[in-house]
């Protein structure tokens, strides 16, 4: 069987970034794109704030991508990774048909997918007036009304966002107290354009070709209110399952743990999280310098899967470029 140089886990922006830079450094990388491939970038229906283009939609983006890494020789598989062997080399990842793939080295891009309510017609008008980041979309709302459900920081973060942008924010919560910090929701409760509605749930988004209210239900007794957006911030969850009993350090969330995040972790909390003690087990992870590597050697990862911070595109790029300039020197030591 033909060892890989390089294998790519995940055909969205990190992923695609990364084949790009390891095929022009010849490594002749093979992407598992996943089924369906292209990540959230695919169900957006315009980027604005992607450098370069002042529009495109996230599937012409994608498709971008993807030409320009099938340009320098990168090899594509659509299929999903059903369990891997990190255990001895190579390493060796099953896809869902069954086959097997053995490789030096693989880079985790799997990204990380925005928790949904599940509502048909929610799901039927996403990127027609619901999302999930206002960093992306909130600038299509000037002027609008819009509604953020959810009780956390990203939650809070979100509805500040849009304060930029529309007239009016709503924030939507089915208890009667946010689990918030202190700050956050001190800076939300505060605010001129924001009105919080308590025990709220979502019943339905009304509209046919766009967002046009929001039937909800508050203490029990059902109303509609007047809201031209939704945003939806009750979590994420990285694509992280297959790598269930790999041994590779994943948080209580499902995001993967590098060295570089475990050094920015111990830097910013003024100590190891428990599942950075491989980390500190083996300080050779820190001294090689591959801030993109996890705990295991030749196992690297970018993308949203790691960052629970910003998801935008743009970052996950940037995270994948990084990995992928790692991966080249790793295999250029081994």
């Amino acid at each position: 069987m033909d060892i890989e140089k390089i294998t790519i886990v995940g055909g969205g922006p990190a992923g695609l970034a990364a084949a790009i830079y390891n095929a022009r450094a010849f490594l002749s990388p093979l992407v598992i794109a996943g089924s369906p491939s292209g990540g959230q970038l695919m169900l957006t229906a315009d980027v604005e704030n992607y450098p370069g283009y002042e529009s495109i939609s996230g599937p012409d983006l994608i498709k971008k991508y993807k030409d320009h890494a099938l340009k320098f020789g990168t090899r594509f598989i659509e299929e999903n990774v059903s369990k891997v062997d990190f255990s001895k080399r190579p390493l060796t990842l099953t896809l869902s048909s069954g086959k097997a793939v053995k490789s030096q080295s693989v880079l985790i891009a799997t990204g990380a997918d925005a928790d949904w309510l599940n509502l048909p017609s929610e799901q039927r008008l996403r990127g027609k007036g619901v999302s999930a980041c206002a960093t992306c979309d909130g600038f299509f709302f000037k002027g609008k009304e819009v509604a953020v459900v959810g009780g956390g920081d990203t939650a809070m973060e979100e509805a500040l966002t849009l304060t930029k942008f529309a007239t009016k924010v709503y924030v939507i919560h089915r208890r009667d107290k946010f689990r918030a910090s202190q700050i956050m929701q001190r800076r939300v409760l505060n605010h001129e354009k924001i009105e919080v509605l308590w025990n709220t749930t979502v019943g339905e988004v009304l509209g046919e070709d766009r967002v046009e209210g929001i039937k909800i239900k508050t203490d029990g007794e059902e109303s509609n209110l007047d809201a031209q957006g939704l945003f939806l911030a009750i979590g994420h969850k990285p694509a992280t399952g297959f790598l269930k009993d790999s041994g590779v350090e994943i948080d209580e969330k499902g995001y993967l743990f590098t060295a570089g995040r475990c050094a920015w972790e111990e830097k910013s909390k003024k100590g190891f999280h428990h599942q950075c003690s491989s980390y500190k087990a083996d300080p050779k992870l820190f001294e090689s310098g591959f801030w993109y590597q996890t705990n295991i050697h030749g196992v690297f990862a970018a993308g949203d899967c790691v960052d629970y911070v910003y998801r935008q595109a743009a970052t996950a790029v940037g995270m994948g470029v990084a990995a992928a300039l790692e991966v080249e020197k790793y295999l250029a030591e081994i």
